[in-house]
């Protein structure tokens, strides 16, 4: 605990110095660090070449930490809690046992803390550190269905709180759009019985939102709409506090049935996806509909009305659909998009003409043989460079899912407009091992030092889900402040000294095989073939279950007595041991489904038996994990609700996403949690193996209340190395 006067000041360029302890950042760091951090002093400085600077010195046991923002001034205090200096030590036995120590190695996560900070702040001096890029993107639409839809303001005010300490300058904000759109459907004459039906339910929102659906799963009530709204001022009002340019939903031409048949006269088209009946598709107003200009003033007036002035609106205009034009009819699908695209751009200006289109670019790399270089042109075309702002989505996948090249490449920087690279590095909030560590290290830097890199304005993380694989995220944050390819060796070392508190030599080797094998790989569906019974055609799930995988994770474990009194070691390890018991249950049940093709009932039966015994103490290890847990979803949106009802629907809502989702998209938002492998998974596996019928049974878990009935083991890390010792010779 450090001890001395508390000298905590927030300074303008132009100020003399004052205790100020308004100081947003400073603010940050009590909430999440504690009123007793003493002798911190924030100051204010210019930015460096227009680019947010930080400067950090330590001295005589003061801490002076230097920003030319609120952001920067978060960031660059995490910074040094994590990064390391020249008074390391070694301490215990040899090589094996011997732990690794900063002087100041600390860790705030979504998981948990790792927070040991000595008794006076370290000596340290460091150069000006200037991102290179003017914006750093978070989150994704689908983060709010897959992550957020039933977060209350405590949760977002930590997630906040997050993005600021890891330097997130421009974050997505779509809650309450709903609302906004029922005033602006209202003021054009529609019922509000209709209106309220044509949303889906909370957790489907955000495909709602991209135009891929309404009405499922739905309708909201006035009691969500006007807590929503709540929610979202407190969120804005945070965000505008650190200086975030956040980015507000904008209208992108989808109507409501009732709309539709309110104006016979117009030609609207009815667009498809995910495989759900047509009466769940979006309507689309034609480009040249005078209506699409003057409701997309009017959301954006409304909004700004409610919410006060917004830079920067977002609007996807096909989200993974194709437009409803002949495949041979090149002329006629060049004049639509660049319609559509002159017409987006009118609509958020008429509201708002400082305004500044944002778009994913997610749909140009993922439909890439529509869109070609001749219709991404057309689609720009009517747009001004400066009031548009690309963000490449998904940068991991030409590597590894598409097969081609990067789509800045392919788009040649998107022809002049300003763009954003970025990773999305988690699908449907599925949480086993996946990332490429040294892509994400690296990557970036390419663009930036290429021949579109003048117009490259912003780094980004697009993640559909949160609370899972946490190194990657760290490495992303750290990536958006760095001119140059990160060193993953001294990162890593740096990572797990701040997070475990020691880097024993086991746990070097640990990495450096799972570097090789579920961190040396990208996959869009990192799903155990039990998680969706039978292997999904569609979608093929994909886990890396190599020897370098399982050692990995057995080298992870063998730290555990010199890291045990860690939280995030015994975290990480729980959950880790427990991918490692699903991953064996794998690959028997793989077995056990090709004894049950043959005929071969009886050993069919035997080895089902062992997957479930393997899952079911996975199940019970992680409940001890402070994230992966159904409880926590559950609860979450129970809470939400006003009378028992509304939580029961709520919750059904919540599990029908991770579960059933509806359309083509069963078992999409996989999730290895405690209550849901063993109340969800394993029933549905001993279901299918006595060839009853799966839907009906699904149906009723979804829509029947779910309390937890397993208990923790009495002490888990124990457990977890214990297991896999067991397990080693499945």
């Amino acid at each position: 605990m450090l001890l001395l006067l508390v000298y905590t000041y927030c300074l303008s360029v132009s100020m003399a110095v004052a205790t100020d302890k308004s100081c947003p950042a400073q603010k940050v760091i009590n909430r999440q660090f504690g009123d007793n951090i003493e002798n911190v002093i924030f100051k204010m400085i210019d930015p460096c070449e227009g680019k947010e600077t930080f400067l950090i010195e330590s001295s005589k046991g003061v801490l002076t930490i230097s920003g030319s923002s609120q952001i920067a001034l978060c960031y660059a205090f995490r910074y040094y809690l994590k990064n390391q200096n020249e008074t390391e030590k070694f301490l215990g036995g040899g090589d094996t046992e011997a732990k690794l120590y900063s002087v100041c190695g600390a860790m705030k996560t979504w998981s948990g803390d790792h927070l040991s900070l000595p008794e006076t702040w370290p000596e340290y001096n460091s150069a000006k550190q200037t991102t290179p890029y003017d914006y750093r993107y978070f989150l994704n639409v689908c983060t709010y269905g897959y992550t957020a839809p039933y977060w209350n303001w405590e949760r977002w005010e930590k997630e906040i709180d997050w993005m600021a300490l890891h330097g997130v300058n421009f974050p997505l904000a779509t809650v309450a759009a709903e609302a906004i759109a029922e005033r602006v459907w209202l003021r054009l004459g529609l019922d509000k019985k209709d209106i309220q039906s044509f949303f889906t339910a909370p957790a489907h929102l955000p495909w709602h939102r991209m135009r891929n659906l309404n009405s499922w799963d739905g309708g909201l009530s006035d009691s969500w709409q006007k807590e929503q709204i709540n929610l979202q001022h407190l969120i804005l009002n945070r965000m505008r506090e650190l200086n975030m340019h956040s980015i507000a939903p904008a209208f992108a031409g989808f109507v409501p049935m009732a709309f539709v048949e309110k104006h016979p006269e117009i030609k609207f088209n009815h667009l498809k996806w995910g495989g759900f009946d047509e009466k769940y598709n979006a309507y689309v107003l034609p480009p040249d509909s005078p209506f699409f200009v003057e409701i997309g003033r009017m959301f954006v007036e409304e909004w700004e009305k409610e919410f006060g002035k917004n830079d920067f609106y977002l609007s996807d205009s096909f989200n993974e659909m194709e437009l409803p034009v002949a495949k041979d009819d090149t002329e006629g699908k060049h004049k639509l998009l660049s319609q559509y695209g002159e017409t987006i751009y009118k609509s958020i200006s008429a509201g708002n003409p400082d305004a500044i289109w944002v778009t994913q670019g997610w749909t140009f790399g993922y439909h890439h043989s529509f869109w070609d270089k001749e219709s991404l042109t057309a689609l720009l075309s009517h747009v001004p460079d400066d009031k548009m702002i690309i963000i490449d989505l998904g940068n991991e996948f030409p590597k590894w899912v598409w097969k081609t090249e990067q789509t800045w490449k392919m788009h040649e920087g998107f022809y002049g407009k300003k763009w954003i690279f970025s990773y999305v590095p988690n699908f449907g909030g599925k949480n086993l091992l996946t990332g490429d560590l040294g892509l994400y290290a690296s990557a970036s830097i390419e663009a930036l030092r290429s021949k579109y890199g003048e117009n490259l304005v912003g780094f980004g993380s697009a993640p559909e889900g949160l609370e899972n694989n946490e190194v990657i995220y760290e490495l992303l944050a750290d990536a958006g402040w760095s001119k140059s390819a990160i060193d993953l060796d001294l990162w890593l070392k740096e990572y797990c000294i701040a997070r475990y508190g020691g880097y024993p030599k086991n746990m070097s080797e640990a990495w450096n095989l799972l570097r090789k094998s579920s961190y040396g790989t990208f996959y869009s569906y990192p799903r155990f073939t039990w998680q969706t019974v039978v292997p999904d055609i569609r979608r093929k799930s994909k886990v890396d279950m190599s020897d370098d995988f399982f050692h990995g994770i057995e080298l992870f474990l063998s730290c555990s007595e010199n890291l045990k009194e860690s939280d995030l070691y015994r975290y990480d390890a729980i959950e880790f041991a427990s991918y490692y018991l699903c991953a064996k249950a794998d690959l028997l049940y793989i077995k056990a489904l090709e004894k049950k093709q043959m005929g071969a009932k009886n050993e069919a039966n035997k080895l089902l038996e062992n997957v479930v015994s393997l899952l079911q103490q996975a199940d019970k290890l992680l409940l001890s994990h402070p994230l992966h847990r159904l409880d926590r979803w559950v609860e979450q949106a129970r809470n939400c609700g006003q009378s028992v009802v509304e939580k029961d629907f709520y919750e059904a809502n919540a599990k029908r996403l991770i579960t059933t989702w509806g359309g083509i998209q069963e078992d999409y938002a996989a999730r290895t949690w405690s209550g849901l492998i063993k109340d969800y998974y394993i029933p549905r596996l001993q279901l299918y193996f006595s060839d009853k019928n799966l839907d009906d049974w699904e149906e009723k878990w979804i829509t029947t209340p779910w309390h937890n009935t397993t208990e923790t083991f009495q002490v888990p890390l124990d457990e977890a190395v214990r297991l896999v010792k067991s397990a080693v010779a499945l």
